[in-house]
């Protein structure tokens, strides 16, 4: 299901009957790591944890929303965890070394996202740069120009206008890392299903050939996406900063391989053309709750990445046992 309705569709079902048989194992699978969590420890279920975990996986859901992008066009970016730390970085600079104001610095943060994406699409479209290797340049890039524009250490954000974004509440003291991220999922889910772009960049992935004769420009695709991965990657790294009050360059070593098992989990085929919005949320719900609930049982932080890196190579190892019986 990608821009489906809740219409009948030939078989005489619903959109969402579809949605819920295609990924009824994974909802089964989220249901039942709650049930035995809540039977494990006490706090889990408790609404200050439930609010402090949906917090945490907000950085999770932006760069798996980046990270989708890419995926549905047949591609990867696994530069994301770097442009988090750049953008972060970049914002902290503006405004503590330069005085600049907040808007002004999260433009510069938002941008250093967007060219580092710009640079992925230009490479990987007219240079014709396989998408790892394009991407993985570019990690290493903008890693290194956030050490650089901190000297390799942190940049403190004093201003508490500035962390209000990271940590302030909205409406029914709702932080409101939750409420970017529910805003993020409904823009990407209509910008997929509602707009010619969206149907451009599921036929890119499904078909590229087919794409192309029927007149998508490729090309402008892939710039597109990688430059929306870019801006979502760039806009996590700002929130983040605003949460740990500083710019820390080291920061989000490793997130884009949260995302990508988030992405595969939720059902998007790493084959491209293939994937929903709502099924890659199930994704990072399902690990941001085996993260929450390791960390309440007191694992061993080395076990949590031992899990994590299983966790991974099951849902590859589906996803690709799923393509090949299609």
């Amino acid at each position: 299901m990608t821009s489906k309705t809740l219409e009948t569709t030939a078989r005489g079902e619903t959109a969402f009957s579809v949605f819920m048989r295609n990924n009824l194992a994974i909802i089964a699978g989220l249901v039942i790591m709650c049930v035995l969590l809540s039977l494990c420890t006490d706090s889990f279920l408790t609404s200050s944890n439930i609010m402090s975990m949906l917090r945490q996986i907000s950085t999770n859901a932006f760069l798996t929303l980046a990270m989708m992008l890419c995926i549905i066009i047949g591609g990867i970016d696994i530069g994301l965890g770097a442009y988090v730390a750049l953008s972060g970085t970049v914002t902290a600079v503006m405004i503590t070394n330069y005085g600049q104001s907040i808007p002004v610095a999260i433009f510069c943060g938002l941008l250093s996202g967007a060219l580092c994406g710009l640079a992925n699409g230009l490479f990987i479209a007219y240079v014709h740069v396989p998408a790892f290797i394009a991407t993985m340049a570019m990690m290493n890039v903008a890693r290194g120009a956030a050490y650089l524009a901190t000297n390799a250490e942190p940049v403190r954000v004093r201003d508490r206008d500035f962390a209000a974004i990271g940590i302030g509440r909205g409406v029914y003291e709702v932080p409101l890392p939750i409420i970017y991220t529910i805003v993020g999922v409904i823009a990407m889910a209509l910008f997929l299903n509602k707009t010619r772009m969206g149907r451009y960049i599921y036929s890119v992935g499904g078909n590229m050939t087919a794409a192309r004769y029927s007149g998508v420009n490729i090309k402008a695709v892939q710039i597109v996406v990688h430059v929306a991965a870019g801006v979502l990657a760039a806009f996590a790294g700002i929130v983040l900063a605003a949460r740990m009050y500083s710019g820390q360059p080291a920061v989000a070593q490793g997130y884009e391989l949260d995302a990508v098992a988030a992405s595969v989990l939720g059902g998007i085929s790493l084959t491209g053309g293939a994937g929903s919005v709502v099924s890659a949320m199930i994704g990072v719900l399902i690990i941001g709750v085996l993260q929450n609930g390791l960390n309440l049982m007191n694992i061993n932080s080395f076990w949590q990445i031992i899990a994590k890196g299983l966790v991974i190579l099951v849902a590859v190892s589906a996803d690709m046992l799923r393509n090949r019986g299609k």
